[in-house]
């Protein structure tokens, strides 16, 4: 198969995959896994897609009820995101996270596939509520970027770009990406496993825009911690999770149409 060329990809995850920020519930979600495949299908190749992802999960339970299905699918390629929820639990072992992702990863290449995963941002840039968490995403990518070298798996570094933490690539529960953000990740994940036609594009700023300050943005994080704190807080204390009930959105591999890429007044690709 010629390098940048996959014919079979499943993603597995949590609600950064399964796509949530992007869409919503009742129309239904795309996200950066669908993009990504859309990106696939529009490189020339047909494109067999399966999302397994399920919104809540921790990475043992992304190993537990996603791996089995993943292998049985013979996919080329294979994204696996998970361990960020694990991080927002108040018992986080980086350590046991890291050793499911990493079955994760050594499986899934010993079977064949090209395996991708995501470096995660600075939180605090994006939710300053949440400064007592960096430490533990900061561990979290160190350890997920030695165990991707071990088993030769692509490590996506969005982390690394500060567009990454522009507020407009966030949904309003600064959370999940937002349609935006699901955009450039997949844009990063296409460059990263060298899809033709793929650029760094994705990493370059948008147009400034005015910062809340003092009171404004005193006020703005008060209406997030109402808004969407507070019911998170509320499902922990009541031992319930946003996936309970929920199964995967796209769990057999299905065709993947290309969609047509945003080109600008000359014809280019946007990002």
């Amino acid at each position: 198969m010629p390098k940048g060329e996959y014919m079979r990809y499943v993603a597995l995850g949590d609600s950064q995959t399964e796509g949530l920020g992007d869409g919503d519930d009742t129309l239904g979600l795309r996200g950066f896994a669908d993009r990504l495949a859309e990106h696939l299908a529009g490189a020339g190749s047909e494109v067999l897609y399966a999302n397994l992802a399920v919104r809540g999960r921790l990475a043992g339970q992304v190993r537990a009820e996603q791996l089995g299905p993943a292998l049985a699918l013979r996919p080329d390629l294979a994204t696996v995101v998970a361990g960020v929820n694990d991080a927002l639990r108040p018992r986080f072992d980086a350590a046991e996270v890291t050793r499911h992702v990493e079955e994760m990863f050594a499986a899934l290449t010993e079977a064949g596939a090209h395996v991708v995963t995501l470096a995660f941002p600075d939180v605090a840039k994006i939710v300053p509520l949440a400064r007592p968490i960096r430490r533990r995403i900061l561990e979290l990518n160190a350890r997920i970027r030695a165990a991707a070298a071990r088993h030769g798996v692509t490590v996506v570094e969005t982390a690394r770009h500060a567009v990454a933490t522009d507020p407009r690539l966030w949904s309003a529960d600064r959370l999940h990406a937002s349609s935006l953000g699901h955009e450039r990740i997949a844009a990063a994940a296409a460059q990263a496993i060298g899809l033709p036609g793929s650029s760094d594009t994705w990493t370059l700023p948008l147009p400034p825009q005015a910062v809340p300050k003092g009171w404004q943005a005193a006020g703005a994080e008060l209406r997030w911690a109402a808004g969407f704190l507070g019911p998170w807080l509320g499902r922990r204390l009541r031992a319930r999770s946003s996936g309970d009930g929920r199964t995967s959105k796209r769990p057999q591999l299905l065709p993947m149409a290309a969609t047509p890429r945003p080109t600008d007044d000359a014809g280019q690709e946007l990002p």
